[in-house]
């Protein structure tokens, strides 16, 4: 697996908000698109794991860009539409039976590495959130760590991969209601535990994670 990450930072080495001082660190080296990425449910018992690439021109970054868990459902919307509107934006995703048949950090880095190939136009360099370059990626690439805390453009890759993960688990509620999808997105939540206690397992759950599989994998 290639794995290239960045400095780690400390806690206090991290910006007050993400901004875009590695992105114009890579333009200034001649790179001229630099995509940001990052996913958001590795840790659901059910629903797919989503992946967004976010490329910006540096004159057209929307304003209080932040990791998606520090913003509100209302906010996360409200950037979700104003990156769509300033930026070049892929989404890819993997399904719980992908997720099954290798790993939740494979299938996560798949699909980071699908959403990169879907930008309309070729990144010249990537940055991940995290500590792995996923493999078979077309340019250079650096792992971040805190990734979404330090780069405007994985910040925003965080919040359309929130954003959309959500939306299709409010639609997949609809197949299977008795779960409460469109409340929890798939966490291991009492409510969602205890309807997999009665109902057994859907087609939905990740049958390698735990509590559904015993000796599954913990997420």
């Amino acid at each position: 697996m290639s794995r290239r990450p960045s400095d780690s930072p400390l806690l206090f080495d991290l910006p007050a908000r993400p901004d875009f001082s590695m992105e114009l660190a890579a333009l200034k080296r001649g790179l001229r698109i630099i995509a940001g990425l990052d996913e958001a449910g590795r840790g659901p018992l059910a629903g797919p794991v989503v992946a967004a690439a976010v490329a910006f021109r540096p004159d057209r970054i929307p304003d209080g860009l932040n990791d998606s868990k520090k913003l509100t459902a209302a906010r996360r919307e409200q950037l979700f539409n104003a990156i769509l509107e300033s930026a070049d934006v892929s989404v890819a995703s993997s399904s719980p039976r992908s997720i099954d048949r290798t790993d939740i950090r494979k299938a996560s880095l798949d699909a980071m590495r699908r959403a990169l190939c879907g930008l309309p136009k070729a990144a010249c360099h990537a940055l991940f959130d995290g500590r792995d370059v996923p493999p078979g990626i077309r340019c250079p690439g650096d792992a971040v760590i805190k990734g979404d805390a330090r780069s405007s453009s994985i910040a925003a890759a965080s919040i359309v991969a929130k954003v959309m993960r959500d939306r299709m688990m409010r639609r997949l509620h609809t197949s299977y209601p008795a779960y409460g999808f469109a409340m929890h997105a798939g966490y291991a939540t009492e409510v969602h535990r205890e309807a997999i206690a009665v109902l057994g397992p859907c087609p939905l759950h990740r049958m390698t994670f735990r509590p559904i599989r015993p000796d599954g994998v913990q997420p």
